[in-house]
């Protein structure tokens, strides 16, 4: 009976999953890593089509970091600047991380609105066998 909202809620769960990985993306967008030690990599959300029978949600799998390597700045007088004056910087792209954002925001609001269309139908439902 409520697996609508069942569905739904699992999307809400995935995209929060993907909000917080593009917030962290943004946030270390322009953090460095001094020479020897590993630079922030992307983070990615891992989601499944849900199990079962019929109609199914999202299943998240997780995080999982990109392997794409660090840009590289020349700032010698930098204090992460490797011996030939070179920064290594989070490969972000903050363009693509807004993106991801607006879109993961939409499909956010369009599990909230199938949700309360469900609530409502169900509501309805239930003021038709009471009349």
């Amino acid at each position: 009976m409520f697996s609508a909202i069942d569905i739904s809620a699992s999307g809400l769960t995935a995209e929060r999953l993907r909000l917080d990985s593009i917030s962290s993306n943004i946030a270390n967008a322009n953090t460095s890593a001094p020479p020897g030690q590993q630079v922030y990599r992307r983070l990615v959300a891992v989601l499944a089509p849900g199990r079962g029978k019929g109609p199914v949600g999202v299943q998240v799998l997780g995080l999982r970091e990109e392997d794409a390597p660090p840009r590289l700045v020349h700032d010698p007088y930098h204090p992460d600047a490797d011996e030939a004056g070179y920064v290594a910087y989070a490969n972000i792209n903050i363009v693509t991380e807004m993106v991801d954002m607006i879109t993961a925001t939409r499909a956010y609001e369009a599990n909230i609105t199938a949700i309360n269309t469900a609530k409502s139908m169900f509501i309805k439902t239930l003021e038709i066998g009471r009349g």
